[in-house]
């Protein structure tokens, strides 16, 4: 059983995987309730921009939870530069770059932020910071939760706390992009 505002540990159990084999989205994982520590949400009061995104994926909800708490390096964020621990309050960092021409510089974009609520295979719900282009420097709150649907699931994500309806907006046209990436990265179709 688990409980909204505990903290969570993910854990590999010693026979998943050979000790010679890299680990795989797809992999299982025990996740154990450290400690009943509540977050602290930030106010999004001023901020009244949302919007809501669904995508049905064949891969189970624990392939998507993992990829959330343990896999962004391998679809969403620039290799090398996530610190994540999927604990609640336990800060992460991870950045994704973007080149704006065929020839262009690579543009780096930091995201920062908190988890705020973590249900093994069930939700996942973070605060989300960037910059000018992002969330304009608001601290959002991205929540995913995860449905069964069949042998898959639907995956809806609902993005919070915009100052902007321009910030909103560049979300809204990006996360559904996002979640193609992540449904290239388990094998699906696009």
């Amino acid at each position: 059983m688990v409980w909204p505002g505990c903290r969570y540990s993910v854990e590999r159990p010693p026979d998943a995987w050979p000790d010679a084999a890299p680990p795989k989205l797809a992999e299982t994982f025990m996740v154990k309730v450290l400690t009943t520590h509540a977050a602290r949400y930030p106010d999004l009061s001023r901020c009244p921009f949302e919007l809501t995104v669904e995508r049905e994926f064949r891969s189970p909800a624990a392939a998507l939870f993992r990829a959330w708490t343990q896999g962004l390096d391998g679809w969403l964020a620039a290799p090398g530069s996530v610190t994540m621990r999927p604990e609640v309050n336990a800060p992460f960092f991870f950045e994704t770059e973007h080149r704006a021409e065929a020839a262009g510089e690579v543009q780096r974009h930091p995201h920062y932020g908190r988890f705020l609520q973590i249900m093994p295979d069930r939700l996942v719900q973070l605060t989300w910071m960037t910059g000018a282009n992002g969330t304009e420097g608001a601290e959002t709150i991205v929540t995913v939760e995860l449905h069964l649907r069949g042998e898959g699931s639907t995956l809806r994500l609902h993005h919070a706390g915009f100052p902007s309806a321009s910030a909103r907006d560049r979300h809204r046209e990006s996360w559904p992009l996002v979640l193609q990436r992540l449904a290239h990265r388990l094998g699906e179709p696009p």
